[in-house]
């Protein structure tokens, strides 16, 4: 039988790396791209040595080229990808509060998670076509739903984000394609109700059962609800 394979976007040490696990302990192998190539190979490293199949794919989201190289590369070693997740810590600009969003920063935010996101689509959604299966998954932050004044420039990109992911599970869903969002409303932090391997176990059950369209991590947060 045939492993499957989950190409993790904006792969780290965090929640990248926790799904990585996830994953990877119900048999994937694991494609990691992210622009760090000392860290990425890592974090392939530390996959292996929980007996992992994994391996580091480093490219900038903001070069397509680089992008395209990648998945390229990642298709030569495993084949299909049959899981592709989103997840990229963005830009070139922190959280900027909306009164303060400027045209440069908030079209960074921008290009690095709405049309980076667009760019990995486009190197799996051909074969996941024509095979009629796969998964495509989205992590953005609570800010892709709800107007939270201090993520201004993030929140723009990802509620388009959001809207993307959401427009592509309508179209793609009757195709035999899964594709999800969740959108996490909580500071990760090892340790705590909000571990990212608790995460990683949101997003691997979401997939599991391929029923929900959209969730939030915690189940129904609310920026009321966030302890800032």
């Amino acid at each position: 039988m045939m492993k499957k394979t989950i190409t993790i976007v904006g792969a780290g040490p965090g929640l990248g790396l926790s799904i990585a696990k996830k994953f990877g302990a119900n048999g994937f192998q694991i494609a990691l791209i992210a622009r760090n190539a000392e860290k990425l190979n890592a974090l392939a490293e530390e996959l292996k040595a929980l007996d992992i199949d994994a391996a580091a794919f480093p490219a900038d989201l903001y070069s397509k080229e680089q992008l395209v190289s990648a998945f390229q590369g990642i298709k030569d070693k495993y084949g299909f990808i049959d899981v592709l997740e989103f997840s990229p810590t963005s830009g070139s600009y922190p959280p900027t509060p909306i009164s303060q969003v400027t045209e440069e920063n908030a079209m960074d935010a921008f290009q690095a998670l709405v049309v980076g996101a667009i760019r990995s689509v486009e190197q799996v959604l051909p074969e996941m076509l024509e095979k009629k299966g796969g998964a495509i998954l989205f992590t953005t932050g609570l800010s892709s739903i709800y107007p939270i004044p201090m993520m201004g420039n993030m929140g723009i990109a990802l509620s388009g984000l959001r809207n993307y992911a959401n427009n592509l599970h309508t179209d793609l869903a009757p195709k035999g394609i899964y594709v999800a969002h969740l959108a996490i409303g909580a500071f990760i932090k090892p340790g705590t109700a909000s571990d990212p391997g608790l995460i990683a176990d949101a997003w691997y059950d979401l997939y599991a059962n391929k029923t929900q369209a959209e969730d939030t991590f915690p189940q129904g947060v609310t920026p009321a609800t966030i302890l800032w």
